[in-house]
């Protein structure tokens, strides 16, 4: 009888109070406030408190990161709160998560058509130099898209590729095809971000001083700043994988992953064709 009520009677789920969204805003406020004031070249007391704000506030959200995650798995693995019912909302939570991340790069993608299609004003109000009236603006040496943004492109889509391997490798209690194309995956997405740091590094462009380098580096940039947290989305899959957690019938967090991953494939596919192909001028028809 005292089991019968210390056990829910119901398929719902009361999360138990959680200090992580508290720490987690903490930490990113000391983050967002380093990364300001290393941009803005901001001191206090003669002092360059940037670079360690930034520093102890990304370290922060990785500890949290990490805190939630196990308490997450946790209760779907060991004490079993994921029923059915939960793990349906589980997705439309997620299914409202990716429609926001949509209309977040919505407002990169009209912020570089706003400049693109308008290019006087744009760089007018931008106080450059450059004269305006066409695009990109003069004195810009755009990226070649068929170099290093093609090969991106075919490393991303490759990705996507070995993660539908290894969800359906699941699906079919294929554990070794499951681990085999995790790993494949998240070699591919640090790949990625390896072949996008060294294009920024050879970039014939800054970020500021023109608001083409301005609309690029913000679309891209937050592109790759979401393959860094996808890959390490799927690290953390890969780890549970290792650890046997993830079955046929039970592995919302492989999904979730999953989805995460081939939304930032598709928004590739935009940011390659609208911004490096058709926003690269004259330089796209080489």
């Amino acid at each position: 009888m005292a089991d019968a009520h210390a056990k829910p009677q119901h398929d719902y789920h009361l999360v138990n109070p959680s200090p992580w969204p508290l720490i987690g805003s903490i930490a990113f406020f000391v983050m967002a406030t380093g990364l300001v004031m290393s941009m803005k070249g901001l001191t206090m007391g003669g002092i360059k408190l940037g670079p360690y704000l930034l520093g102890a506030g990304l370290i922060g959200i990785l500890y949290v990161m990490a805190s939630w995650w196990i308490d997450v798995v946790r209760e779907a693995q060991e004490e079993g709160h994921h029923t059915r019912v939960v793990q349906l909302h589980h997705r439309y939570g997620m299914m409202l998560f990716i429609a926001s991340e949509v209309m977040f790069f919505v407002a990169w993608f009209w912020a570089f058509f706003d400049a693109a299609l308008f290019p006087g004003e744009a760089i007018q109000y931008a106080r450059t130099e450059m004269t305006g009236g066409h695009w990109p603006p003069k004195g810009i040496e755009s990226l070649d898209p068929w170099h290093l943004p093609l090969l991106n492109t075919l490393i991303l889509l490759t990705s996507g590729t070995t993660l539908t391997w290894a969800h359906h490798a699941l699906l079919h209690n294929d554990r070794e095809g499951l681990k085999q194309g995790l790993i494949l995956t998240v070699v591919l997405g640090l790949l990625f971000t390896t072949v996008q740091a060294y294009e920024y590094l050879h970039a014939h462009f800054a970020f500021s001083g023109n608001i083409y380098g301005a609309t690029f580096f913000m679309a891209t940039g937050f592109h790759g700043f979401h393959v860094i947290v996808g890959t390490i989305f799927l690290i953390v899959c890969l780890l549970r994988a290792l650890r046997g957690d993830f079955t046929p019938t039970h592995h919302l967090g492989l999904e979730f992953g999953a989805w995460y991953w081939h939304f930032v494939d598709v928004v590739w596919l935009f940011l390659f064709a609208c911004i490096y192909v058709w926003g690269a001028g004259p330089i796209a028809g080489h």
